[in-house]
């Protein structure tokens, strides 16, 4: 794996626990949560199986 290719994942699961600290918060819904994390991941994979 490249260092960019680490730098996405590492960056992918501060997005996600930024998410979900905002959830356990009150400051998302969980949909929107959910919503969040799934993008979040979607767009890790393409570019990550693009590069």
């Amino acid at each position: 794996m490249t260092e960019a290719q680490w730098g996405l994942i590492v960056v992918t699961a501060i997005i996600i626990v930024f998410t979900v600290a905002m959830r356990s918060v009150g400051a998302l819904r969980t949909a929107s949560t959910a919503t969040a994390i799934v993008v979040t991941v979607v767009i890790a994979a393409s570019l990550l199986l693009t590069q």
